[in-house]
């Protein structure tokens, strides 16, 4: 007898997307701020923060609706663009004027930007078993 794959928006899963939810909220709300009212000072960075919400957006309606890969693809892209642009910034500080979600690997909202697409990722694959 196979056991049954489970939902990934169902168990832990639903602590997944209530995270990815609130960090959609936080980076949209933020970058939509940045944009309408600085977009001129840091327009690299804010345009990034707006991205970033995109595919938090993105990532928490795939994780909800259990749609396996477009949530992997998210969580991959958010893991490329921390890990980029956490050591962009890091090394070229000069190039952000103002942070960004993934700005030093996200240390402005204590790292959970690096963190989260790991848990994602692992929990996709754990799930899929």
């Amino acid at each position: 007898m196979t056991e049954a794959r489970q939902s990934i928006g169902t168990g832990p899963g639903r602590v997944l997307v209530a995270i990815y939810g609130v960090f959609a909220l936080a980076a949209g709300a933020r970058a939509g701020v940045q944009i309408a009212t600085r977009f001129a000072e840091a327009p690299v960075a804010y345009s990034l923060s707006a991205f970033a919400a995109a595919v938090y957006i993105v990532a928490t309606v795939a994780l909800a609706k259990g749609a396996r890969r477009t949530a992997l693809v998210a969580c991959g892209i958010e893991m490329a663009g921390v890990l980029v642009i956490g050591a962009v910034s890091l090394l070229f500080p000069a190039s952000f004027p103002d942070q960004t979600v993934w700005s030093e690997f996200g240390r402005g909202y204590v790292f959970i930007p690096l963190v989260l697409p790991a848990v994602g990722l692992y929990w996709l694959v754990r799930s899929s078993r």
